[in-house]
């Protein structure tokens, strides 16, 4: 047999290379590349996340103020009673 576990099938014309943990960088290019990448990603979807995102919270923010209103009793009711 004289195979170890893991190498167990052959496959033709597949190369695979493979890099110690203690050798690879865990953040390579992050500051110069990285960066500047995620601000150009969110200058670039910006208008398609925030109008939505507006919209619900002026939805949300009034549903909230008239069912603290529609909680309320109106004083106009009760003003001729005694």
């Amino acid at each position: 047999m004289g195979r170890e576990f893991g190498n167990l099938a052959r496959m033709r014309h597949v190369i695979t290379y493979s890099l110690s943990p203690f050798e690879q960088r865990a953040f390579p290019h992050y500051f110069t590349n990285g960066i500047p990448n995620v601000l150009r990603r969110t200058q670039a979807s910006i208008l398609r996340v925030v109008p939505p995102f507006l919209v619900f919270y002026l939805v949300y923010t009034w549903g909230n103020q008239e069912f603290e209103n529609s909680k309320r009793k109106n004083p106009a009711t009760y003003e001729n009673d005694k």
